[in-house]
């Protein structure tokens, strides 16, 4: 989903339900996490079960207001923490019977509208992006950075071809004024060589100092480590994806823990331990033709899901080293 773009509908839609609520069977009972509570969609849906408990945890505090309200219909039922899905190993769950594990990386409609965010390249006035428990903003990153670094945010986070001649003219630009929305927008339009008429030549830019202001890339790696490490025997772990560089690192993770490998193509097969994933499917779900016309901004949404084959919470994972490049890039922020 494009968080920088305002769709038209006034509600929000928690995207692919069905198919998530069929895949984590919360009939069965148990105790789910919802690692982007939001507005409450999928939690609210697998309480509709009985002998279900869900751990609902988001990094906005602004979910908190949803989440007390569901605290009053369902107080021995639902816990809500304000911290990132990457701290989901500080939380106490040595007694819980974690079934299922969901992240949704998409953005409210609340979230997108809200001026105060900032997330949205049709709102004028400061820019943030910051979703909560941030260090800096998007302010912070495009009137500080200098220009290669503000290049490699934009080509890596973004796929912005234009990078280098966005980044330039940031640099030439706040020698005369402090950049804020509007301004980051006209710079980017003057920068474009290639206009596209389907999408904002904006979205780009946005999306890569979303990402990097909300460190989303190293946020999902270390989410999806954790969350495999305190999920247990039989549990779902679900990811719903709404751009590729999210899709690719999910996919990889899926992948590399449920097939043995062998260390190289030229080497015999290497037999390693027992895998730790069952990987049901090799292609994502993705929303149904009903659910895209009621929704549009669905139409990018991909779950993936695998289910946990053993109990252990210790294991080895090369996804950090397999995506180190864009952790690098994310630690440009350290200095600011």
């Amino acid at each position: 989903m494009d968080a920088t773009i305002v769709p038209k509908m006034q509600k929000h839609y928690p995207v692919l339900l069905k198919e998530i609520i069929s895949v984590i069977s919360p009939q069965h009972g148990g105790t789910f996490i919802d690692c982007t509570f939001g507005q409450g969609g999928y939690s609210k849906k697998i309480l509709d079960f009985k002998n279900t408990k869900v751990i609902a945890i988001d990094r906005d505090i602004e979910s908190a207001k949803i989440a007390n309200q569901l605290k009053e219909s369902f107080e021995d039922r639902f816990i809500f923490k304000n911290i990132k899905f990457s701290q989901l190993s500080n939380l106490k769950l040595k007694n819980e019977n974690i079934r299922g594990i969901i992240f949704d990386l998409g953005y409210s409609y609340t979230q997108i509208k809200d001026p105060q965010k900032g997330l949205s390249f049709e709102a004028d006035g400061k820019l943030n992006m910051q979703l909560g428990l941030n260090n800096y903003s998007a302010e912070d990153s495009i009137n500080k950075l200098d220009e290669k670094e503000l290049e490699k945010i934009f080509k890596f986070f973004g796929d912005e071809k234009e990078a280098k001649y966005i980044a330039r003219n940031i640099i030439k630009e706040r020698l005369k004024n402090k950049i804020d929305t509007k301004i980051l927008v006209e710079i980017i339009d003057k920068s474009k060589k290639r206009k596209n008429f389907k999408v904002h030549n904006a979205t780009k830019v946005f999306q890569a100092l979303r990402i990097f202001v909300n460190k989303e890339i190293s946020e999902l790696i270390y989410g999806l480590v954790n969350a495999t490490k305190v999920l247990k025997k039989g549990g779902v772990l679900g990811v719903v994806t709404f751009h590729s560089l999210e899709d690719k690192i999910v996919k990889y993770f899926f992948k590399s823990l449920s097939e043995n490998k062998s260390i190289s193509r030229y080497s015999p097969v290497v037999k390693q331990a027992e895998t730790l994933f069952n990987l049901i499917q090799k292609k994502p779900i993705t929303p149904s033709v009903e659910e895209v016309n009621e929704n549009p901004p669905s139409r990018s949404a991909k779950f993936r899901y695998v289910i946990k084959k053993d109990d252990f919470y210790n294991f080895d994972t090369d996804i950090e080293e397999q995506f180190r490049n864009y952790i690098e890039i994310e630690n440009y922020g350290d200095k600011l």
